[in-house]
């Protein structure tokens, strides 16, 4: 892993950008953007993926492998991500031609210039706050750049180049990179520690949002119902705080969150009250909802005209999205990674799962966080799933360490019969199938690469009778 190094210069002129990590979510959309911008691209990842070649398709010069080979003679630049290893033989290579080499963050700063920025941080909802805030725009004739960490189901892709002054980004806090910004509108969703490894302390945590709060020329728009954010909101000395919540002191409130099928609720301000429904599920969505709502209030529009834009929102990939139904039995995947995140995402299928069960298929993401939070994930997985299939941990940019597996978590249950560890994708996939039942809901979590079962799944369920309950155990 490479920690970013802001201080390093940002060139004012590039004309040939090579890109190590391609093809994420994050640096395929970057790519494109300078795509867009007349920039020639080059890049390499460790696999093949439909981003790569969408990108290859319009013009950028993709490799598969990272090798010093792969660096243009041609390129200027160099952006790579922070899940690099140092011995990376591209990096090397840039630093050897005393090239530009600089972090995506940093990337993101070059191309965002002067406009006016809407940052969206937080611990749990920046991608679909993100999404809902984009869309909300468009709908309103609004032209926005923005950068996204997932697709946009409306917009089809992650990110986009607008021809309005308004930029909209989610903004990272796991490095830091959110304060490198020049925020004009910050959203903070919540405020939920997470990302030690890289802050060591709680307090570190909370004084990087006070600080990205501050900074923010405009507004800060903060939940009223998160403690964390309650925490950070209490220190901020800007001028214009927004809050938005369920609590009765919200600015933006939410009421009468009804999660029966597709989510409604209530939003009141200055004394309006307008009644809202989302196509997504989740109590959790209705929150966002309100954060969305809330910045658009900040950028001049009505709440009625607000949130019937919000409510076009029709979800980002990976968050609680319908891959197939096999047998009755209904595969989801989510991209939760924290337990909070889990707590939602699986509250939301909960709302919609009828008299079905919830067979969750928990991937942990990182050893850090799987070490530091082991007891949390185990407790909110079995208090929110009937039962949880546990993978291995996806480690990411880390280095394995001894004794931090799947079966940490899983040994954590305090019934072990509503667990069971399965480190081989395909016993896991084919135990899945065995237990499940028509009605059920199989959902994946994680944001390493545990979507990628998802086939398995749904060919054990074809090849499957209907489930019968199997041994288990931690």
């Amino acid at each position: 892993m490479i920690r970013p190094d802001l201080t390093l210069p940002i060139p004012d002129d590039i004309t040939a950008a090579h890109f190590i990590g391609i093809g994420g979510s994050g640096m395929s959309g970057l790519a494109g953007m300078f795509l867009d911008r007349g920039i020639r691209v080059s890049g390499s990842d460790r696999a093949d993926s439909a981003a790569l070649r969408a990108l290859a398709a319009r013009g950028a010069d993709v490799h598969v492998g990272h090798d010093a080979a792969n660096l243009p003679a041609d390129a200027d630049t160099v952006v790579h991500t922070g899940a690099i290893w140092p011995e990376n033989p591209e990096f090397l290579l840039a630093k050897e031609r005393g090239l530009h080499v600089i972090h995506r963050s940093q990337a993101l700063h070059w191309l965002i210039g002067g406009r006016r920025l809407v940052s969206v941080a937080g611990a749990h909802g920046k991608t679909t706050s993100t999404g809902m805030i984009v869309t909300a725009l468009r709908a309103q004739g609004a032209d926005p750049t923005f950068v996204s960490g997932g697709v946009i189901a409306d917009a089809a892709v992650s990110s986009g180049t607008g021809s309005d002054d308004l930029f909209v980004i989610e903004a990272d806090e796991s490095d830091g990179t959110f304060l490198l910004y020049d925020t004009s509108i910050a959203l903070i969703t919540n405020v939920d520690p997470d990302h030690l490894d890289h802050w060591g302390t709680r307090d570190a945590f909370y004084d990087a949002f006070v600080t990205f709060g501050n900074e923010a020329r405009e507004a800060v728009v903060i939940s009223s119902d998160d403690p964390g954010a309650q925490r950070v909101a209490a220190a901020l000395t800007h001028p214009r705080v927004v809050t938005f919540g369920e609590d009765a002191s919200a600015d933006v409130r939410v009421s009468g969150i009804d999660t029966h099928g597709p989510v409604s609720f209530t939003l009141t301000h200055a004394g309006v009250s307008v009644a809202g429904r989302l196509a997504v599920p989740g109590a959790h969505n209705a929150v966002n909802a309100a954060g969305a709502a809330a910045v658009l209030l900040t950028l001049g529009y009505e709440l009625e005209p607000a949130l019937r834009a919000v409510e076009g929102f029709g979800g980002t990939v990976r968050r609680f999205e319908l891959h197939g139904v096999q047998r009755g039995v209904s595969v989801y995947d989510d991209y939760a990674h924290h337990p909070t995140e889990v707590a939602a995402a699986l509250a939301a299928a909960r709302s919609v799962v009828g008299e079905g069960r919830i067979i969750a298929i928990q991937q942990p993401h990182t050893y850090s966080r799987t070490q530091e939070m082991y007891r949390e994930f185990a407790e909110v997985l079995e208090a929110a799933a009937d039962h949880t299939v546990m993978l291995d941990v996806y480690g990411a940019r880390e280095d394995p360490v001894p004794g931090v597996t799947g079966a940490l978590v899983s040994g954590a249950f305090a019934d072990p019969e509503h667990v069971h560890f399965v480190p081989d994708w395909q016993q896991a996939a084919d135990y899945t199938a065995s237990i499940a039942r028509p009605g059920d809901y199989v959902i994946t979590l994680g944001c390493g690469n545990v979507y990628q079962i998802i086939p398995q799944v749904l060919q054990a369920l074809a090849e499957t009778e209907t489930g019968a309950p199997a041994e288990t155990g931690a």
